[in-house]
């Protein structure tokens, strides 16, 4: 379970509470660069993940072969925090608002409603949002929107490694 999740931030009255300030302090510091690709929407699809320690920095990727673009956004986010091997104050940075506004913004509400959109329907990629909450509640998260294809580093390599997944994924089948 998160250090600093929505229960023990009312429990211990708000975030910035000094209880939490020797626990973030501890807490590896790792920034996330994710992206997904596709090729036809439906179609082949990649996902590309860069997470940076310090110095130290891990690029993963894959693909699958019929999937959507939003899947892979989704994906790269998971595999990313996926990586993640103890309890981190995690930065992540994605070029999807679909993934950042679904992951902030609207993910309560679709529990709350058993899974609907406020329009009453099922909501779409429900098996990744669930797998994506539960890793997220095991971290400290701040999410982060980056403009995509518009010089960004971090950005522009996750690009190119979510193209390699949809490549080697192609390649191999």
């Amino acid at each position: 379970m998160a250090l600093l999740t929505s229960e023990s931030r009312r429990w211990f009255g708000g975030a910035d509470h000094t209880f939490f300030q020797p626990l973030l302090v501890l807490m590896k510091k790792i920034k996330i660069f994710t992206d997904g690709a596709c090729r036809r929407n439906p179609g082949p699809g990649g996902w590309g993940v860069i997470l940076q320690y310090q110095d130290h920095v891990r690029e993963l990727c894959g693909g699958e072969l019929e999937t959507t673009n939003n899947r892979m956004e989704l994906m790269a986010a998971i595999k990313a925090l996926e990586a993640l091997k103890e309890i981190c104050f995690v930065e992540i940075y994605t070029d999807s608002v679909y993934v950042r506004d679904g992951i902030t913004k609207w993910l309560a509400q679709w529990r709350e409603r058993g899974w609907r959109t406020a329009a009453k329907k099922p909501v779409k990629n429900q098996d990744l949002w669930a797998q994506l909450a539960e890793l997220v509640e095991k971290q400290e998260v701040n999410w982060h929107w980056v403009k995509g294809h518009a010089g960004d580093p971090g950005n522009e390599r996750a690009d190119a490694l979510a193209n390699q997944g949809l490549d080697q994924t192609l390649a191999e089948h």
